[in-house]
This record gives C-alpha cells, sequence and structure tokens, in this order.
C-alpha cells in the first residue's frame, strides 16, 4: 500500500499556503479507495466517471469489450460509493473523536478505543520497503484497538496535528518522525487510519509547522 506526501499542519488549523494543495488534492481517502481496485477497474473508472471518456475508447485502452468495460467500470463504481471518502462534516467533532482515540491509547484503555471505532474500522500502513509478508493492512476494532496500544507502549511522543485537511497525529523519537497517521471520522466514529511509516520518505518531511502551535 503506497500512501501519498502528506500535508501536514497545526491540529488548530489550515496554514493558509495549504489551502490550494488541499482545494485541488484528490483526497488520501479516495486515493487509498482507487488504489483497492484491479488493474483494470481503476482506468475503467477513472477514465470514464472522472474524465468522461467513452466506453468504446476505454476498451482499447484495457483491452476489453465496451460491455466488459462498462462492467468494470460500474464494479468499481459500487466500490467507491460503498466507501464514503467524506468525513463528518464538523472539523471540531471529528478532533474529539481523535482525542478520545489517542486519549484511550495513551491510558491503555482497549474498551475505550473500540467504541470510538465503527465494527468495521481499517487500519492501512505504508511501511515501505519491508520483509515480504509484512502486514500492512488491519480490519475492525478490536484487532485495530490492539495495534493501537501496542504502538502506544513504545513511548513515542504524539503530536495532534491536521494530515491532508483531517485529524490525525505526528509521531517523533528524539524529534525524529516515526509515524504520520490519518483518521476518517464518519458518524462519530473513526472508518479509517492510514499510517505513513516509511522511514526515508518521513525524513524528508519538515515538521517544523508543528513548533508554531
Amino acid at each position: 500500500m503506497h500512501l501519498p506526501d502528506p500535508i501536514i499542519d497545526r491540529a488548530d488549523g489550515t496554514d493558509p499556503e495549504h489551502e490550494a494543495l488541499l482545494a485541488d488534492s484528490v483526497g488520501l481517502a479516495l486515493f487509498v479507495v482507487l488504489e483497492t481496485l484491479s488493474p483494470p477497474e481503476r482506468p475503467a473508472f477513472v477514465l470514464h466517471d472522472m474524465f468522461a471518456v467513452p466506453f468504446d475508447e476505454i476498451a482499447r485502452i484495457i483491452d476489453r469489450s465496451p460491455k466488459g468495460a462498462r462492467q468494470l467500470a460500474s464494479r468499481a463504481r459500487r466500490r467507491v460509493q460503498a466507501r464514503n471518502t467524506v468525513p463528518d462534516a464538523s472539523l471540531d467533532a471529528q478532533r474529539e473523536v481523535v482525542e478520545a482515540f489517542l486519549a484511550a491509547a495513551r491510558d491503555g484503555d482497549f474498551d475505550a478505543l473500540v467504541a470510538v471505532l465503527d465494527p468495521d474500522v481499517v487500519l492501512r500502513a505504508d511501511l515501505g520497503a519491508v520483509p515480504a509478508g509484512a502486514s500492512r493492512e488491519v480490519r475492525g476494532a478490536e484487532a485495530v484497538a490492539g495495534q493501537a496500544l501496542t504502538y502506544a507502549r513504545l513511548g513515542l511522543t504524539v503530536r495532534p496535528a491536521l494530515i491532508n485537511g483531517v485529524p490525525g497525529a505526528v509521531t517523533t523519537r528524539d524529534g525524529r518522525p516515526v509515524s504520520v497517521g490519518a483518521v476518517t471520522v464518519r458518524d462519530g466514529k473513526i472508518v479509517e487510519i492510514d499510517i505513513l511509516a516509511d522511514p526515508e520518505r518521513l525524513s524528508r518531511l519538515d515538521l517544523t509547522i508543528l513548533d508554531h502551535a
């Protein structure tokens, strides 16, 4: 799972210099959903639904019949719609849920963690170059809560932040970033957690904006 480079801002608001970047961004959540589509589904959906390319042309590009291209786009569309990428409208309400999650992890409160997680929550991690077979996705409230407790025991410094315009956190050790996590909150529950933990990419991030919080 490859996550895009994050746009990081203070937890109390978005830096004006980043607003244009966020406005033009496809959005982290939608990007992740597109990554879950199969190779033929992705171009069929993107070319037709986002760029209005006719199915006759798409069929030639992906080496399928026009009917097959239409079916692929339809299947992809259902999957994207099922994974609504729009978080709750209130940023303050999102922050409250994320703060409750971070506090529960810090306190080692498993039940409190599960309480703020959607039963079907998905945690994804971009770990960069890792050994084959390393887990990059965890599903379900109890499994994600367990991962959060394990991570909390590492003794990292956790700094709330806005990640690509949604609440999240940056963890550091001795001033160096260890992970950047973006959280999607829907209907008052955490439905997705996307974590960038690629040491090479993290080393290139400029986190000085957090020093002005």
